[in-house]
């Protein structure tokens, strides 16, 4: 009986010790760090609008936006920072270019100086990556692929994927870039001549057409089942995207919800489609009728995964999934949404269109785009980069302090989260003059400007690995359209950007279509 009660009361020991553990580490983690970061930052000087108890600034910045998107934009305005932003804008105003707001617990500081945004993420790539609130968020989207990966596990993943877009493996994909092109100019024309239509929501063919080619080029699978995966990955980042407005606790995607349900489901359904894709690849391995896994993105994943000793299927799978699903969403998303804005520029911006067709015109002279033309397109580059100064992909670069460093004037500590407005930093006055907001792609003539204030695909190490494989796609898909339609901006086109992780418009883009006879 003695020993009996001895063990008992050990176990009771054990059982308060790990309560008292647990409660500490909940209080540190939603209460004592956090405000520790407050007040180092407040000693530096830097504030910002007051938090409420473990919800932060949330409300506030869901009341501004909720507001700013209730209504269309009267006209073609540019000028979208208020609309996009407006939690930026009013607190700028009151406390300056650095400041304080908290998303929950997390303390976020918004930079907008360029030179310590040049610093941050050249300098400090290894000492600052993504929050584990971006990383929950994205958890059954991306998961723990490369854009959400942090340190070794980052840099490993980095290694693996970064030869699928360089050099010589860049150039091979020209072709099939520019037979989807065909493909789908040539139904456009088709449609056009059978059916008399000339109206056509260009996002959703420029979303067809990306998904095509990044189907092809990297995973070497069929149209449709690429289509079915960007479908559901769709809806999937729909969802996350709501679930960052909201306050995220430990262990809350396990409530049975009807929204975890659903995300759970469209999750299993992504992967379903996936693991067809990869076991098909391992079967022609096993079977003998290849040596290898191939050559392109997927081939490279599953390669290294075969070099690991052991059960490298079981053991990786999650993380080949979740790769692909990055590189199935960062490789058609980003470039379809360049697209369907740049479109939406040289729609409404006629002079422009013309400047740059007679450009592709004396360049390829009649023939279909390759990779040597495209560094003599010029004007379409030019195009292109303010596209992207006026629309980039992401309005917002974050990055969270995995320790303390010092950063310009500033001491960082760890556990901070240092928030860059990349839309509103692409539309400052200061940086880029009086017509900031205007569709004015001269100002790239000039390679020369200050580092840190044109940021679309982020810098250093940390950049987007996929950035030369976008560009090049955008440019040809641009280069076939204009030389064979001329196109100008609908009537019904209402111009309404929003945020759904990325910046897109929120009825599509409406154009008219004019087949340009040879």
């Amino acid at each position: 009986m003695v020993a009996v009660a001895a063990v008992g009361a050990a176990l009771l020991g054990v059982l308060v010790t790990l309560i008292i553990r647990i409660a500490y580490e909940t209080l540190d983690c939603y209460w004592l760090t956090p405000r520790r970061i407050k007040k180092i930052m407040e000693r530096q000087g830097v504030r910002g609008p007051k938090p409420k108890f473990l919800v932060g600034n949330i409300p506030d910045m869901a009341a501004l936006v909720s507001q700013s998107t209730s209504k269309d934009m009267d006209s073609i305005s540019h000028d979208t920072v208020g609309r996009l932003l407006p939690h930026f804008l009013t607190w700028s105003k009151l406390y300056g270019k650095r400041f304080i707001y908290w998303n929950g617990i997390e303390p976020r500081m918004c930079l907008t100086e360029t030179d310590m945004i040049k610093e941050l993420l050249c300098k400090y790539s290894t000492k600052a990556g993504k929050s584990w609130l971006q990383q929950q968020g994205s958890k059954h989207f991306i998961g723990r692929g490369l854009l959400m990966a942090n340190g070794d596990d980052w840099h490993h993943q980095r290694h693996i994927v970064a030869p699928a877009f360089t050099g010589d493996k860049l150039k091979s994909y020209a072709g099939y870039m520019v037979e989807c092109t065909e493909q789908m100019l040539q139904l456009l024309e088709e449609e056009v001549e059978s059916t008399g239509r000339t109206e056509f929501e260009i996002g959703e063919y420029m979303t067809r057409l990306t998904a095509d080619i990044i189907s092809r080029t990297e995973f070497d699978t069929s149209s449709d089942k690429g289509r079915q995966i960007f479908r559901q990955l769709t809806v999937l980042q729909r969802l996350c995207a709501q679930a960052s407005r909201h306050l995220c606790f430990p262990g809350s995607r396990f409530f049975p919800s009807k929204y975890n349900r659903e995300i759970k489901s469209l999750k299993m359904e992504v992967e379903r489609l996936l693991m067809e894709i990869i076991q098909s690849r391992k079967d022609c391995v096993e079977i003998g009728r290849g040596s290898s896994y191939g050559n392109d993105l997927l081939g490279m994943l599953l390669n290294e995964m075969q070099k690991k000793k052991g059960n490298w299927f079981g053991l990786n799978l999650q993380l080949i999934m979740d790769e692909c699903k990055t590189f199935f969403f960062a490789g058609h998303e980003t470039t379809a949404l360049l697209l369907t804005w740049t479109i939406m520029l040289l729609a409404s911006n006629p002079h422009w269109q013309e400047k740059v067709r007679a450009e592709v015109n004396h360049v390829c002279n009649g023939q279909s785009p390759s990779v040597d033309h495209l560094s003599k397109l010029t004007l379409l580059n030019m195009v292109i980069n303010e596209s992207l100064r006026l629309y980039p992909p992401a309005s917002v670069l974050p990055r969270m302090a995995f320790e303390d460093f010092k950063l310009g004037d500033l001491h960082i500590p760890k556990g901070l989260a240092i928030w860059v407005p990349v839309l509103a930093i692409h539309h400052s006055e200061e940086l880029w003059g009086k017509d900031a907001n205007e569709f004015k792609p001269d100002r790239f003539a000039s390679k020369s400007f200050t580092p840190g204030r044109f940021i679309p695909f982020a810098a250093g190490p940390r950049n987007c690995v996929g950035q030369a494989f976008a560009l090049m796609e955008a440019k040809i898909i641009l280069a076939m359209l204009i030389t064979r339609f001329r196109f100008t901006i609908s009537e019904k086109y209402r111009h309404a950007p929003v945020i759904l992780l990325t910046i897109k418009p929120k009825y599509g883009v409406q154009i008219r279509l004019k087949p340009l006879k040879a």
